[in-house]
């Protein structure tokens, strides 16, 4: 199984999407649409967003 880091090649601000699409093996603008429909409505998303920036390790 595949770790979970930010991805350094697919990323838009920090690479957390693109290493999470990267982990479920899933297109990573399909986390981005998720977690720009989830901050829009809810708004947490945002805080997740930025704790996933500091948490998730960096491609090597």
């Amino acid at each position: 199984m595949s770790k979970l880091v930010k991805s350094n090649y697919n990323k838009v601000l920090t690479g957390v999407c693109g290493g999470i699409g990267n982990f479920l093996n899933i297109d990573p603008t399909i986390v981005r649409v998720a977690f720009a429909v989830s901050s829009f409505f809810f708004g947490v998303s945002i805080l997740i967003y930025i704790a996933l920036a500091f948490i998730i390790p960096s491609e090597y």
